[in-house]
């Protein structure tokens, strides 16, 4: 069994995750239904509040792996989160340390729509 709570273990998630939801790079992302009707400046700030999101606390990221938030964009509150499959995006990653077995996808949606 993997230990998944190793520091070294849970920086790397970590960078993984910040290089997803921060450059949009090693990963997809997802755009609810509600975020996707936004108009194109709702959708352009939301997005860039994503990016640029670094206010993680021990209360929203109690893990340390930067994988989900809440936020104010606009007059939209906002959750994010990244998930982790494996290559053929039908089960859970063995090792989200891993990007070499993991695909993460990052989804966007209106508090609401959770």
């Amino acid at each position: 069994m993997i230990d998944t709570q190793t520091p070294d273990r849970i920086i790397t998630i970590r960078h993984l995750n910040d290089r997803l939801r921060s450059k949009g790079e090693g990963g997809r992302t997802v755009l609810s239904r509600g975020i996707a009707a936004l108009g194109p400046d709702e959708l352009v700030a939301v997005l860039r509040a994503v990016a640029a999101f670094a206010s993680f606390t021990e209360a929203n990221d109690p893990h340390g792996e930067h994988d989900c938030a809440i936020l104010e964009a606009g007059a939209h509150r906002v959750l994010w989160k990244i998930d982790y499959y494996d290559p053929d995006l039908g089960f859970l990653s063995p090792d989200p340390a891993d990007p070499e077995v993991t695909r993460r996808v990052l989804t966007i949606m209106l508090v609401e729509e959770y």
